[in-house]
């Protein structure tokens, strides 16, 4: 198998020096072009046909996002942006990006090298895979749909990786404010789920935050797993949905874990929830989903053709986790139509 054909696109030349001699070392990458702006990496992408490539936000002459924004409709290719602590990530998401890392501090060379190796590269190789033409999903609101409560208290849970942040909105923006509690698992560092999340709050009908210990799980309102070194865990106490994020270790590779969340939410909710699992690569959330359908939850998995990687949802079709499969867009409403039939 050839190896992995990457253009790192970076302004610093000490930052960017260190990138290409760290992903040279493994040998299923071949950097094959650097850039020190977005000229030079359009030049270079016409010229090498790179297979994914590494871009930082902040870049003198024109800004990644205006890059984004430019190059995906004539060149699409797997982009994984480098990015300090800033919700601009979401706008480069938005634009197209596979996925982001965040910019670790340059001063301790050790961190920086573990970083490259142990998250850099591991999301320029699940870009390499990641199929382009199903990163842009359309906006537009659905026609309004309604939940029918009937005296139920129900959740809605959601987990995520790889596209997920795209996917996630694509599929709660057409959520009304009737729709009952909403608890979600994306994976993201820590620092972005609190800025992803007020992000959604403010392009979105429901109520969005980062979740706290002792958050009530309310209907028209979405909780967000932190991003870190905790796990969510939805508890019923005296009748009342609320959340607790517990320090944990890695579950399958992650913190927080979607089969975490599925899990306690198939113990805490069982037949009173909806559970979804939406792109991303791997196979976090499949058990846990598998959990909520024996529970009597019902279930739903994006399907391939809409995923930007077909690999959390196909584990859990593949586990028989999945009752329910369904384009990205008609998520939202199949959530609803399970929920009126519950």
């Amino acid at each position: 198998m050839r190896p992995i054909r990457v253009l790192v696109v970076e302004d610093s030349i000490v930052f960017r020096e260190l990138l290409v001699q760290n992903l040279s070392r493994d040998s299923a990458i071949q950097v094959v072009a650097t850039a020190k702006d977005p000229y030079e990496a359009r030049d270079a992408i016409v010229q090498y046909k790179p297979d994914v490539m590494t871009l930082d936000v902040e870049l003198p002459r024109m800004n990644g996002i205006d890059f984004l924004r430019k190059l995906m409709p004539q060149y699409p290719l797997p982009v994984v942006v480098i990015s300090s602590l800033s919700d601009k990530v979401f706008d480069a998401l938005n634009a197209g990006a596979v996925d982001f890392v965040a910019k670790p501090a340059i001063s301790n060379r050790a961190q920086l090298e573990e970083f490259i190796r142990n998250e850099l590269l591991v999301k320029i190789k699940i870009a390499s895979t990641a199929k382009i033409g199903n990163i842009k999903k359309t906006v537009m609101m659905q026609e309004m749909q309604h939940f029918s409560a009937k005296g139920k208290n129900h959740i809605v849970a959601i987990g995520a990786s790889t596209g997920g942040t795209e996917a996630i909105f694509s599929v709660v923006k057409d959520f009304g404010t009737d729709i009952p509690g909403v608890v979600v698992t994306q994976h993201m560092p820590p620092g972005f789920t609190a800025m992803y999340a007020k992000r959604l709050n403010d392009q979105c009908r429901i109520q969005v935050k980062e979740a706290q210990t002792g958050d009530m799980v309310l209907p028209g309102h979405m909780l967000l797993a932190p991003g870190g070194d905790m796990h969510m865990h939805l508890v019923k106490v005296n009748g009342v949905y609320q959340v607790e994020c517990r320090r944990g270790s890695k579950v399958n590779g992650h913190c927080p874990s979607v089969d975490v969340l599925f899990e306690s939410v198939a113990k805490a909710a069982g037949a009173d929830a909806v559970g979804i699992i939406l792109t991303g690569m791997g196979g976090d959330g499949a058990k846990g989903l598998l959990a909520m359908r024996k529970a009597g939850a019902k279930t739903i998995g994006q399907d391939e053709s809409t995923c930007v990687v077909y690999g959390m949802p196909k584990v859990a079709y593949d586990l028989g986790a999945v009752q329910y499969q369904e384009k990205l867009n008609d998520i939202a409403g199949r959530t609803y139509a399970l929920l009126n039939k519950m």
